[in-house]
């Protein structure tokens, strides 16, 4: 029985040995290998097709240095989504529901597009810690806010994550629940309650997709303002 229901959110650990490596690495084994042949499957030719508009709609706005990264983002995009999609399943887990995994990808990512920023163009990258045409006495105020901001960036990147899926995963366990519950004493409600959860289940699907996007649409952004 579950004693608490953030016990879901818990690290899996089997004979002492913690199952979070295994959950990492399961998500490539579901993914169609493209084969040498002319023609491909359905299945590869919808997924390359998918790539490929993903590709073009992150990159448009971008600059053309910002461009070798397509292949990390597009990695990371489809990484974060299998993740979370994997995570609304019975009987799994989710590794994006732990903040220290999701620092882990923001932090080196941000931290890469700050050094890049520093190395080709640090006149325009420390520029963007004071606005054109600030009067004096706020110099000093607003280069410390703009500082707290830029270091805030990947907090703020983890934390995103961690709250959306942990609060929607936390939702659905409860109305699940209630359901469970009352379906013994108040039938009609309960499948009130089911629908409930069922239309909270699509929007979870929703969610899962649209954060793995913003979480790189976030980092394009960083990016551009360093390349």
């Amino acid at each position: 029985m579950t004693l608490s229901f953030f016990d879901q959110f818990m690290s899996p650990v089997y004979l002492g040995i913690p199952l979070i490596a295994l959950a990492l690495s399961l998500p490539w084994i579901l993914f169609p290998a493209p084969r040498t042949r002319w023609l491909n499957n359905r299945l590869v030719t919808a997924q390359s097709w998918f790539l490929s508009r993903f590709v073009q709609q992150l990159l448009s706005p971008l600059s053309l240095g910002a461009h070798k990264w397509a292949l990390l983002f597009t990695t990371l995009m489809l990484f974060l989504m299998t993740l979370n999609m994997l995570g609304l399943l019975p009987y799994t887990f989710t590794p994006t529901t732990q903040l220290s995994l999701n620092l882990g990808l923001a932090v080196p990512l941000w931290l890469a597009t700050v050094i890049i920023g520093m190395r080709n163009q640090p006149t325009i990258a420390l520029g963007h810690l004071l606005p054109e045409g600030t009067p004096a006495p706020l110099i000093p105020v607003l280069i410390i806010i703009e500082t707290i901001s830029l270091f805030i960036r990947p907090l703020a990147l983890g934390v995103r994550l961690t709250a959306n899926l942990t609060a929607g995963h936390l939702l659905i366990q409860l109305i699940a629940t209630a359901a469970f519950v009352l379906l013994p004493l108040m039938p009609t409600v309960a499948i009130l309650t089911g629908t409930l959860l069922f239309l909270l289940t699509l929007l979870e699907i929703a969610v899962a997709m649209i954060q793995a996007y913003v979480f790189v649409l976030l980092l394009s952004l960083y990016l551009q303002e360093n390349v």
